[in-house]
């Protein structure tokens, strides 16, 4: 595939939404975006989203962003326009093989390093791909994101039914997604036309693949690699989710030496898109602080 201008370096306005195909065969989209001057030079922004969600759902961030910055907004396995595994294929749903197809899309893309911004269970990978490949990460920001799923979060996200992943199939993405916006402290707006894009941007992934991910994220815990990062860390915590507590966020901060955390008033768990302006200002700031000479 066509790589050029995916590198540290602005090259003008570009938006491409393309597909890197991983040695296991699986494929993962993206989105990539730069509206940085073409003779300045550019850091990149990798934007993981959380369960569910897609790369679409921070639309609204590239405004923010894109002008200073190259973003890439990924799709995670089993999401969007991402391939899914199906039974025989002998996919290893492991964390290594989920951080190893992170690392490989950013090879391909021929960047080194980047902030990675991670959303929700998203910012498990954003601590772990930190931890394992401190070389490839200038910073790292993890919003609304848990360290591990406790079985009582389970219990929560399968909605009466026998584990989560068996919820995803049997209701299916959007039948799943309409049980999680009915539940206080989760959807980012009441907002029924809100309600209602977000409904349809969850649909784009099928059941069968957020199953997959549910089955991967039930197992995923980043508390023994915390210990591990050394890069500057962002922390935006929700006041009101229904997923990370305020004292589990500011325990985080506790076990990370160079993390730091800005709570954000909230209604609920997607404060990306609720308080996406004071998210993006507090991404911005910490970017610029880290720009500074001490």
């Amino acid at each position: 595939m066509d790589t050029a201008g995916l590198s540290s370096s602005g090259g003008g306005p570009r938006t491409r939404r393309e597909t890197v195909r991983h040695a296991n065969g699986q494929s993962t989209a993206y989105i990539y975006d730069s509206f940085v001057d073409p003779w300045k030079p550019a850091e990149t922004i990798l934007i993981q989203h959380g369960f569910a969600r897609t790369a679409q759902h921070f639309y609204h961030w590239v405004p923010a962003l894109a002008r200073k910055y190259n973003v890439i907004r990924r799709d995670l396995r089993g999401h969007g326009d991402s391939s899914r595994p199906v039974p025989g294929d002998g996919y290893d749903y492991s964390t290594t093989t989920i951080i190893e197809e992170i690392r490989d899309t950013l090879d391909q893309l021929g960047i080194q390093r980047v902030h990675f911004l991670g959303e929700s269970t998203s910012g498990m990978l954003a601590e772990i791909f930190a931890a394992t490949y401190p070389d490839r990460v200038s910073s790292i920001i993890v919003c609304s994101s848990p360290t591990y799923l406790p079985e009582a979060g389970q219990r929560l996200l399968a909605f009466g039914l026998p584990s989560w992943p068996e919820a995803c199939r049997q209701l299916g993405s959007r039948g799943w997604a309409e049980r999680l916006a009915a539940t206080p402290g989760t959807l980012a707006s009441a907002d029924p036309a809100y309600k209602k894009w977000w409904l349809d941007e969850v649909s784009a992934s099928d059941g069968e693949g957020l199953a997959g991910y549910a089955e991967f994220l039930c197992k995923l815990d980043s508390r023994p690699y915390l210990g591990d990062i050394r890069a500057p860390m962002l922390i935006l915590a929700p006041t009101n989710s229904a997923m990370v507590t305020v004292e589990s966020m500011k325990d985080l901060e506790a076990r990370i030496a160079s993390a730091q955390l800005q709570l954000i008033p909230s209604r609920g768990h997607e404060i990306y898109s609720e308080a996406a302006e004071q998210c993006q200002m507090a991404v911005l700031s910490f970017l610029e602080g880290l720009q500074r000479p001490e």
